[in-house]
């Protein structure tokens, strides 16, 4: 795809697509419930299509129809052995947090995905699920996928052994995974986290009629568990929304409006790292019980700003973008601590670095981050996503809004895996 800056400021108010963490669970748990749950602006994108068949897979009835999901739940020991491998598509989130699910099931099955997932570890989350009687492997040391699970009911064993584990990493997949599992588990299980990462999956566990207890980084979950469906009312997603309040500051004479974002607590680190910036951005129509908010944005002078601990987990998906954000401030931008970038899609220190140096930023990466410094002028270059939806939709802004010159994007259909809707967006705002 070729992009040419031919924007020079945005106007406008969209409603950016469905929480794709919450779009996810709301799959998840509706199918794990008893009864029927709907499900309101779900996000589309591939990633949450994969989740969807997959349980569909599982023998679980699913209908999308007028815009509502409908699930009929079919309980905790309800899923069918599938007839085929199990398709994750790109969905890290999905072949993870269903390695969670299946960990109690009284049948075999094979999960794989594409070529990026087939390079993503799985061993952060298959070494806790070993511990609990699970039987679960992958290839290489690191579990790549595809996994084989044979879940505990299939080994004779009535449930799962409940686990005590300190995560090494911060990591809201692996911790949801143990979740679900911990759920069909005979006691109680421990949890305790190395960082607080995004809680979507205790708020909807708690929605579903589940409990749960959350003391600072320590999770207890008694099981087994029994789960009731509800209605579930998705907010937009700020990692999408996370894009355009980037344009929103770095393009000239700007003004953009976000309506309906999430702004669950422990997702909200780009507000903090706007404005430790300087960035004007306005939080209006607060909704406490969605936890949701309309964001504006104004064009801004930005200085740079160091990035690092417990803000790391708050805000991992947005950092391809805020490095782009930090290529447009003054001053120097450091973002540490995020060693978890690398065994995303991509290893995205390497690739956001690459792409935006090849359009003239001045980018090092480390070992954990990125050292970047400000007010570089981009320009034309050729950039490949290598199927990674944040780097396609991180350098489609440069290219459209920043640099002077073409930029040619390899693979840009990467973008529809979170955003479907990302090109038709933008086309709005530059005719607000």
């Amino acid at each position: 795809m070729k992009l040419k800056t031919n924007i020079r400021h945005l106007h406008g108010s969209i409603r950016v697509p469905g929480d794709k963490s919450i779009s996810h669970r709301s799959i998840i748990f509706g199918s794990l419930a008893e009864g029927e749950t709907k499900v309101y602006d779900i996000l589309r994108g591939e990633d949450v299509l994969s989740t969807m068949q997959v349980f569909r897979d599982l023998g679980v009835e699913i209908e999308d129809k007028d815009g509502v999901i409908t699930i009929k739940g079919v309980g905790m020991d309800g899923l069918k052995a599938p007839q085929n491998a199990l398709d994750m598509g790109n969905s890290g989130t999905s072949i993870r947090l269903i390695s969670g699910v299946l960990a109690g099931a009284d049948f075999e099955v094979e999960m794989f995905g594409d070529d990026s997932l087939s390079k993503r570890p799985m061993d952060r989350v298959t070494i806790p699920l070993k511990k609990m009687g699970v039987s679960i492997s992958g290839q290489t040391e690191r579990d790549l996928p595809p996994l084989h699970l044979k879940g505990m009911k299939n080994k004779g064993m009535k449930n799962l052994t409940p686990i005590h584990y300190e995560l090494p990493i911060a990591s809201a997949q692996v911790k949801s995974a143990l979740i679900f599992a911990a759920l069909q588990a005979q006691g109680e299980s421990v949890i305790i986290e190395k960082e607080c990462t995004r809680n979507h999956t205790e708020d909807m566990l708690k929605q579903f009629g589940g409990h749960l207890s959350v003391e600072g980084k320590k999770i207890t979950v008694q099981g087994p568990q029994r789960l009731t469906g509800q209605k579930v009312v998705v907010p937009g997603d700020i990692s999408s929304a996370a894009f355009w309040l980037v344009a929103g500051l770095i393009v000239p004479n700007s003004r953009v409006v976000l309506q309906n974002v999430g702004i669950n607590e422990t997702r909200t680190g780009i507000i903090d790292v706007i404005r430790a910036m300087g960035g004007k951005l306005e939080i209006t129509e607060i909704d406490p019980v969605a936890k949701s908010a309309t964001l504006t944005v104004e064009s801004s002078d930005l200085k740079g700003t160091e990035i690092g601990g417990a803000l790391i987990p708050r805000l991992i998906d947005e950092l391809p973008i805020i490095a782009l954000l930090a290529t447009q401030a003054q001053g120097v931008t450091v973002i540490k601590d995020a060693e978890e970038l690398k065994v995303k899609e991509t290893d995205r220190i390497q690739v956001v670095a690459d792409a935006l140096n090849s359009m003239g930023a001045d980018i090092t990466p480390t070992a954990d981050g990125m050292i970047i410094k400000g007010k570089s002028a981009l320009h034309g270059a050729r950039v490949n996503t290598f199927g990674d939806h944040r780097i396609g939709m991180m350098t489609a802004i440069a290219a459209l809004l920043v640099a002077d010159g073409e930029v040619e994007l390899d693979r840009a259909e990467a973008i529809n895996t979170s955003y479907p809707s990302f090109f038709d967006d933008l086309e709005s705002m530059t005719h607000g």
